[in-house]
């Protein structure tokens, strides 16, 4: 996922938090604000409670990369908190609740 894609500033992910909406199922909940600029960004949030640094790590790394390939609207902020069940799922089982977010959301593009 490009850099001009990420929510990187603590402020950006602070903003996202007070003034967005949310969802949320059993593997990661979503929360989102509109932005005023033609991309989409997404921040990524895996707590220390999912496990050690190697686990937290390829849940970013899987979390990033079915963002990267699944097509959203653009114009939002989106940050992704992984659950405690996240830790032990696949990477299809990421993708799949991470589409089933962002169509509640409608923010899948197509």
């Amino acid at each position: 996922m490009r850099k001009d894609k990420r929510l990187k500033k603590n402020s950006q992910f602070a903003q996202v938090y007070t003034k967005g909406r949310s969802w949320a199922n059993r593997l990661l909940a979503l929360r989102v604000l509109e932005n005023e600029l033609e991309v989409y960004r997404f921040g990524f949030s895996v707590s220390k409670r999912l496990g050690n640094a190697v686990v937290r790590n390829k849940v970013k790394r899987r979390l990033r990369e079915a963002a990267r390939l699944t097509p959203t609207v653009k114009g939002w902020d989106l940050v992704v908190i992984a659950r405690q069940p996240a830790g032990t799922a696949s990477y299809d089982q990421l993708k799949k609740a991470l589409e089933d977010l962002l169509k509640r959301g409608r923010l899948l593009e197509g």
